[in-house]
């Protein structure tokens, strides 16, 4: 049984439509300053955003669990509970994509809407699974994530014109806790392939893309669309794999697309 943190960290703004939103690894909820600013809109009640730091980052511990996605999935339903909210569009960037699919897994009856965006819905191969234990057992023999900073992670993260925020996504890479990192990395490297779970989910889809993502390439988001027909498909210009942070304006445009199809 999952055992849920004390408390997790939680940035919160408006009033209207849950819209819960899963950062990246190896960062925090405040990736998610653009949308916490933009989506509720001008009178704040088009959408409740809720951006909550997943186990071991930003403001939240880490807990007691093995690592599993299942276990961050669960804390979400558990934030949903806490939060007075039944259903929630759901939407996660990268890791937060993995956690999302897992939680459509575990908790579909939760979904009103499914944003997916820089991520894949297939499971590691071989070769990156053992970059992950590669990763995870460096930085507890170190006590120190200065590895993924040498390893150049925030450049690689970011499109070719996004360089005005390496400082701003090396920040939160330096502040995640070592055993974070190392939780999460072998989370990820256990997780399924969610390809069937995407295709039987009966919501509104959105995907979101950048054209210039490296990490979870373009090819991985029409995979996913392949899956789930329904689901619409943004491809932004020029822009890497932290499209929330790289676009805000494109990025939050999508995400109102997808609110106005679960609203309709």
């Amino acid at each position: 049984m999952t055992q849920l943190p004390s408390a997790l960290s939680v940035r919160e703004s408006g009033t209207g439509m849950p819209l819960v939103l899963l950062h990246a690894f190896p960062l925090n909820a405040s990736m998610w300053s653009a949308q916490l600013d933009g989506l509720p809109g001008l009178t704040g009640d088009e959408a409740r955003v809720l951006a909550p730091d997943l186990r071991g980052f930003g403001g939240t511990e880490l807990g007691a669990d093995e690592p599993s996605l299942d276990a961050v999935a669960d804390d979400i339903a558990l934030l949903l509970d806490a939060a007075g909210i039944d259903r929630a569009v759901l939407g996660g960037l990268s890791m937060g994509g993995y956690v999302a699919l897992a939680f459509a897994r575990r908790h579909p009856q939760r979904l009103a809407g499914l944003l997916l965006a820089n991520t894949k819905a297939t499971a590691d191969a071989d070769q990156a699974r053992a970059n992950r234990e590669r990763i995870a057992t460096a930085v507890l023999a170190r006590d120190s994530v200065r590895l993924l900073l040498d390893e150049r992670m925030a450049a690689g993260q970011l499109g070719p014109d996004s360089g005005h925020l390496l400082d701003r996504v090396q920040g939160m890479i330096a502040a995640a806790p070592p055993a974070s990192v190392a939780w999460a990395q072998r989370a990820m490297a256990a997780r399924q392939d969610t390809l069937e779970v995407l295709a039987g989910v009966r919501v509104p889809v959105a995907v979101v893309v950048g054209s210039e993502d490296a990490l979870t390439p373009v090819s991985e988001a029409e995979r996913m669309v392949r899956a789930q027909p329904a689901a619409e498909l943004t491809v932004v210009p020029g822009v890497g794999h932290l499209s929330a942070l790289e676009a805000p304006e494109e990025f939050n445009a999508a995400v109102r697309g997808l609110l106005a199809r679960v609203a309709g």
